[in-house]
């Protein structure tokens, strides 16, 4: 939980075309794992040269720097988006924090049963959806990759590992948070 003299605010900003459902998933589970006051900021669009015409992915970073003015006093901003990103050196990524600037965005391409060519599973999507989101978060409030597969905070080098997370923090990462 958060200091009770610190009280925390997260905003949450679409960037393309969200699903209204996991956004609202996303509200009702954060402020229930992270005791911190959600919101919805509308919606912004994809940001100007982030797309890798080579890669057909987005520039993760050109998120965070386009996020930076939904950052409340005091809070955190979390972007979403539909399309793919990636960051120099990898091949995609689930999400990005920036600790100093308090931005993350998650993607929710690869979290969609579809991308794999399953049947569309929009609970399934929430999940995986609400666990990137407190991972990234996590970052955010100062916490580091955790080596308890069960935790959170490891890290999801494949679906499967995100899969394999519980929805939350494990004890020691849980003492850890501000």
């Amino acid at each position: 939980m958060f200091a009770e003299a610190a009280p925390r605010r997260i905003i949450l900003v679409s960037c393309g075309m969200v699903p209204p459902a996991v956004l609202g998933c996303l509200q009702e589970g954060l402020t229930k794992e992270l005791g911190a006051e959600v919101s919805q900021a509308g919606a912004m669009p994809l940001p100007a040269g982030a797309y890798d015409p080579r890669r057909r992915q987005y520039r993760a970073e050109a998120f965070l720097t386009s996020l930076t003015p939904y950052r409340p006093v005091k809070g955190l901003v979390l972007g979403l988006t539909p399309v793919d990103l990636f960051v120099p050196h990898l091949n995609f990524v689930f999400g990005l924090a920036d600790f100093r600037q308090k931005c993350a965005i998650i993607s929710l391409a690869r979290l969609q049963p579809e991308f794999y060519g399953q049947p569309g599973n929009p609970r399934l999507l929430e999940e995986r959806a609400l666990k990137e989101a407190i991972h990234e978060l996590g970052h955010l409030l100062g916490l580091g990759h955790c080596p308890v597969p069960a935790c959170i905070m490891f890290f999801s080098n494949s679906l499967a590992d995100t899969d394999r997370k519980g929805p939350g923090f494990c004890p020691e990462c849980r003492r850890r948070l501000p």
